[in-house]
């Protein structure tokens, strides 16, 4: 390549580069859009708890919360609970690079309020965030966060951006683990 022809191609690159950089678009300045895909905002859920009061996502804002979508008449979400609170008695009051302390907010799918008051008990669901519409596979819930079978989760940190999907059992362990303050 001749002298001329290379001093031609880095004048045209570095002319893109800085018209570009003058757009202000940048991958690190980017903000996070609201959906349900890894790095993307969790979009608010706000649903009545057993006793009849509205708990909103975003009133866990700063903790690591996983938002668990389970049903009472859900064998495998039964089966799974164990190990959900196992995990919330393991890190509740944990310090995490991106959030302090853990909870689970808990997004029932069943239609029987006494039946899902009655999995919650059963299976030691401590935690104190527990909601559902009772509209079943009709929830709001699971259609804005696109729920097609249960159990599942998204994992969201301080500032309700989700860092993990579908975690159960030791894969939920291990996706906290990672944001511990060592």
């Amino acid at each position: 390549m001749n002298k001329s022809l290379f001093i031609s191609l880095i004048s045209l690159i570095t002319f893109q580069v800085g018209a570009f950089a003058q757009t202000g678009v940048t991958a690190t300045t980017a903000a996070p859009k609201v959906g349900i895909g890894m790095g993307d905002i969790a979009p608010e859920l706000k649903f009545k708890n057993p006793e009849g009061v509205e708990v909103a996502l975003s009133s866990l804002k700063g903790k690591i919360v996983l938002i668990d979508f389970w049903a009472s008449w859900c064998r495998p979400c039964r089966m799974e609970n164990p190990n959900l609170v196992a995990a919330y008695n393991k890190y509740k009051d944990a310090n995490f690079t991106r959030g302090k302390g853990f909870t689970i907010f808990g997004v029932s799918l069943d239609q029987n309020a006494q039946a899902w008051k009655n999995g919650i008990q059963q299976d030691g669901l401590i935690w104190d965030t527990h909601v559902s519409d009772l509209a079943g596979w009709n929830s709001s819930a699971a259609a804005t966060y696109g729920v097609r079978g249960i159990p599942t989760n998204w994992l969201i940190d301080g500032k309700g951006i989700i860092i993990g999907q579908n975690l159960r059992g030791p894969a939920l362990d291990q996706a906290i683990e990672q944001y511990l303050v060592k």
